[in-house]
Order: structure tokens, then C-alpha cells, then sequence
């Protein structure tokens, strides 16, 4: 395991019983947003790069873990998430933007 990073809390205890000791330390709000912030960025590379669900899983652990740290809860994301899709919709239709004109260029009126 690589040094200096956030780890999931039984991380320590199973490090000690494989018969190592881990050095652990608890970080303060400023400093484990940071490390959230981070192990988003590690998740997400992860699941780019290989697809697989647990990593998904992984990504969801780490936002349960941000919502959890600013007082909100799945319930709060949910209904932002809800609201936005109403404004805006989802991505069932798997649109793709390639690009916008002005009006004016494509024959519009002057």
C-alpha cells in the first residue's frame, strides 16, 4: 500500500493482522477535505480506466464521506441531483455537443 493517503477506517486493523503496524494519524477538516478531494481524483482515474462497479462503489463511499462532511445527507444530494435533472434533464439520450453557432450564421434574421 502506498504511503500518504486517506484509507477506509478497518484499514489500520487489517494492515495489524497481517502482522504489520501501520502508522496512522487523524486529520483535521481542512486537511481530510483535501484527502477527499484526492481519493475522488484516485476513484475516478481507477474507474476510467478499468469500468469495473466496485470502483464506482468506491467513488460513491467517497461523496457519502463529502456530503457527510458538510451536514448533508444522500437525501440532500438527491433531491440537488433531482432538481437538476428536472432543469436540465439526465443523460439517457447520450447527447453529444459538438458545437454551438450564433443564430445569425445559419440564416437567421437580421
Amino acid at each position: 500500500m502506498a504511503d500518504g493517503k486517506l484509507v477506509r477506517d478497518r484499514i489500520p486493523e487489517i494492515i495489524r493482522s497481517s502482522g504489520r503496524e501501520p502508522k496512522v494519524s487523524v486529520l483535521g477538516v481542512a486537511a481530510y477535505r483535501a484527502a477527499l478531494g484526492a481519493k475522488l481524483a484516485e476513484e475516478t482515474g481507477e474507474f476510467l480506466r478499468s469500468g469495473d462497479l466496485l470502483e464506482l462503489a468506491n467513488i460513491l463511499e467517497v461523496v457519502h464521506a463529502l456530503a457527510e462532511l458538510d451536514g448533508q445527507t444522500l437525501e440532500d444530494l438527491e433531491t440537488l441531483r433531482l432538481k437538476k435533472r428536472a432543469e436540465r434533464g439526465g443523460f439517457e439520450r447520450r447527447l453529444f455537443l459538438e458545437s454551438v453557432a450564433d443564430r445569425r450564421e445559419v440564416g437567421g434574421c437580421d
